[in-house]
């Protein structure tokens, strides 16, 4: 019905054309015949030549006009019919997945933004419209919606009446859970268990009466078994360059605002002046006398100010051959000598026997100079204070409600947040998450993770790889020899699709976990005895070799990451699902949303960071000179670009989130065109329906919507200045803007904001 009435209007239109060719003949000077139009084409062309006599002027500009709308409305009704009748699989697609996430991306748009202009709001302005924050939230984006739907699923594994796992680590798992839960356990307790762990450890002056020198003793217990990082940080990683073995290493740390900027910064004076407030309410809570809690909490944070202003900038920090060092204790004696070094060691790495010829890895060495001359001239009242408030930081979550209201207080100044509406439960899946993650992600994952989405998963990344792996033959930057051995290293990528294998082996997770006690009623004691079991675990794996199945993040986790000294890329169960991948949806969706998570993934392996590192996970050069000469003029140009981008009047950090922009515009490229790729093997996918967009469209608009989101203007700006993302708005705009497969299919003019004509391309 519908192609019958559309070639009836196109009936009308040929025989008024027809009829209007004898008139076409009276107002021409052209000698010879004209024939009847054909085509719309033929009407067209015929304007051409011909020379109109005087004052018929209106009736050619009637004609005119019919002749044109007759071309552009056939040539629109000979698309529509032969895409329908000649190209079956042109078609659309009328499966329930494909109606439903139409629906969605048909309401996330905003059909009334150019998308030539703004991208991010042609893609994101209808789901902007239809996301208000939620109460107590101060960002919300896909990645925090799939995370709600992630810890309601483990809520109700864990308080389902029949939980009976022979895992003794999954039992721990729900009397973790349950004692987070239990208010009214908490809410009797108070205060008193921080009170007593701080008398225990030795005092604090702020609420007690505190006279001992004893500056070492307190480091080694604040740091060691109770992991708070005053100071500077301790741990035991991988040796960058030596991927072989593990390796202690030492880093700038010490300061509770996210980032230096809010001490240093005068913009910040409110966010100061509630975190003095927050400080002062804590110590008043443990105990402390109003006036000399406020006064001595001042001087806390004059000190953390200092330390701000000797802490290097993240973006200053980024090349890491520059800021490695390895050095033995006896050099890290010399370095800052007020520590002693080897008994501090000895103490947060127990039972472990080092002597001052271990290796130690600095990497912030004039950093530690000076926070060693810092420790050495301030007095030891003030260092203890500084100390104990780093650990009553750690254990002040795990305490009554006072503590949380304290904790919103503050929250609202540096987020934007009003007061918390979390419901308690889904603060308890985070925290249980946090401790005991693995545990907690076999539950996840024997309940939900489709096996068959992790062999479509290592097909997608396998054809990923093959396409970034082709793009490296066209880069006429890049010499022979480095090309090689970026093929090479891109080979040995390896990947880690949904969950370690160990959790779904019970005797496995348990050994994991052995050694941790968990009840059901104490919960800050629970936190505790994980601080404990921790700082024995780190201690632990000093003198084994590195675990290349071990995961940095837990099943449940929305996200992904690339691993430099393994060379491995990670996909947690928990970010395999809509809208990033969903089976039954259009493989455009698939590879615009995952499909580019895998590729920006695979990237980061040749960052301004990852390219340092080669195939075997061992931080040396690798590059000719030409070539990494060449590759340091294209970032800049890519700082330059993200540098002048604004939110709220504040501009990105080009440096800062260089190598995040980097992997973003070189996992669009490689996943754009894996699905190129893919469309050639299996032929053209059916259309959405309702969307009116082609399938590469699709893939576009599909990444775009991954990174549609909202925040308070005080979490954006702590974002510029501690987040090595650039905002979802420009990870969005920028890419795009840098992509000519985006240009050409939504047909952006050159020189329109999306396609401006500088392109910034590193792979």
């Amino acid at each position: 019905k519908i192609l019958s009435d559309v070639y009836y209007v196109h009936f009308i239109l040929y025989v008024n054309m027809k009829r209007r060719a004898v008139e076409l003949r009276q107002y021409s000077d052209l000698s010879g015949h004209i024939e009847e139009p054909q085509n719309g084409l033929y009407c067209l062309n015929f304007f051409k030549n011909v020379k109109i006599r005087p004052n018929q002027t209106t009736e050619i500009h009637k004609i005119k006009i019919i002749c044109i709308f007759f071309v552009s409305s056939l040539m629109h009704c000979k698309y529509h019919v032969l895409l329908s009748l000649t190209d079956p699989t042109r078609s659309i697609c009328l499966t329930e997945a494909c109606v439903t996430v139409a629906s969605k991306i048909v309401e996330a748009l905003d059909r009334s933004a150019d998308p030539c202009q703004d991208f991010y709001q042609y893609a994101c302005g209808g789901w902007v419209r239809k996301n208000p924050l939620p109460d107590g939230r101060s960002r919300w984006s896909t990645f925090n919606s799939i995370w709600d739907q992630n810890q309601a699923v483990l809520k109700h594994l864990l308080e389902n009446g029949t939980f009976n796992s022979s895992s003794e680590a999954e039992r721990k798992t729900q009397s973790y859970y349950l004692s987070c839960l239990n208010e009214q356990r908490i809410e009797e307790l108070g205060a008193q268990p921080l009170i007593d762990l701080i008398a225990k450890i030795g005092g604090w002056n702020i609420t007690e009466s505190w006279d001992k020198d004893n500056f070492l003793d307190i480091l080694k217990i604040v740091s060691g078994p109770y992991r708070a990082q005053p100071f500077f940080t301790v741990g035991v990683s991988v040796d960058p360059k030596n991927s072989n073995s593990n390796v202690i290493q030492v880093d700038q740390s010490g300061l509770f605002l996210p980032s230096r900027d809010y001490y240093l910064n005068k913009t910040n004076e409110k966010v100061l002046k509630a975190y003095l407030d927050y400080m002062v309410e804590l110590g008043l809570l443990l105990g402390g006398d109003k006036n000399s809690t406020r006064v001595q909490m001042q001087q806390i944070l004059d000190f953390e100010t200092v330390l701000a202003n000797i802490t290097v900038p993240q973006d200053e920090r980024r090349d890491e051959e520059k800021i490695y060092h390895k050095i033995t204790i006896a050099d890290l004696q010399v370095l800052a000598p007020a520590v002693e070094w080897l008994d501090y060691l000895n103490f947060v790495l127990s039972p472990l026997e080092l002597n001052d010829t271990e290796p130690v890895v600095v990497y912030a060495k004039e950093y530690l100079q000076q926070v060693s001359d810092l420790i050495n001239k301030t007095d030891h009242s003030l260092l203890n204070n500084y100390m104990i408030w780093n650990l009553v930081q750690k254990g002040a979550s795990s305490l009554d409600q006072r503590f949380e209201n304290a904790q919103d207080k503050l929250l609202e100044s540096l987020y934007g947040t009003k007061k918390s509406c979390t419901p308690r439960w889904q603060t308890c899946i985070g925290n249980t998450d946090d401790t005991l993650g693995f545990a907690l992600g076999a539950l996840f994952v024997k309940a939900t993770f489709d096996k068959q989405s992790k062999e479509i998963a290592e097909g997608m990344i396998n054809e990923i790889r093959t396409a970034f792996k082709d793009a490296l033959d066209d880069l006429n930057w890049m010499d022979e020899q480095t090309r090689q051995a970026a093929k090479d290293k891109a080979d040995a990528i390896y990947d880690m699709i949904g969950f370690p294998d160990f959790i779904l082996d019970s005797k496995e997770l348990d050994d994991v976990y052995d050694g941790y006690e968990v009840t059901e009623d104490n919960f800050f004691q629970n936190m505790i005895n994980f601080y404990n079991f921790s700082a024995r675990v780190m201690a632990d794996q000093l003198r084994k070799p590195p675990n290349r199945d071990q995961w940095s993040m837990t099943p449940p986790t929305v996200n992904a990451y690339y691993m430099p000294t393994k060379n491995g890329i990670v996909f947690p169960a928990g970010i395999l699902q809509a809208p990033f991948y969903a089976q039954h949806h259009p493989k455009a969706l698939n590879f615009g949303g995952i499909g580019v998570v895998m590729g920006h993934e695979l990237t980061h392996a040749f960052d301004d960071q990852g390219r340092e590192y080669d195939k075997d996970g061992n931080l040396r050069p690798w590059w000719q000179n030409s070539s990494v000469d060449e590759f340091k003029n294209r970032t800049e140009c890519m700082i330059d670009q993200y540098t002048q981008y604004t939110i709220n009047g504040e501009h990105i950090n080009g440096k800062q989130t260089l190598g995040e922009n980097i992997a973003d515009n070189g996992g669009l490229k490689a996943a754009y065109h894996a699905y190129r790729s893919w469309v050639k093997q299996n032929g053209e996918e059916k259309r959405l329906p309702a969307v009116n967009l082609t399938n590469d469209q699709l893939f576009f608009v599909g990444f775009a919507q991954v990174w549609c989101s909202v925040r308070t203007p005080e979490s954006a700006h702590e974002g510029l200045m501690t987040d090595p993302h650039s905002p979802p708005k420009y990870r969005v705009i920028g890419t795009l803007s840098n992509s000519p497969d985006f240009a050409e299919h939504f047909q952006c003019p050159l020189g329109s904001p999306m396609n401006s004509g500088h392109r910034c391309e590193v792979w």
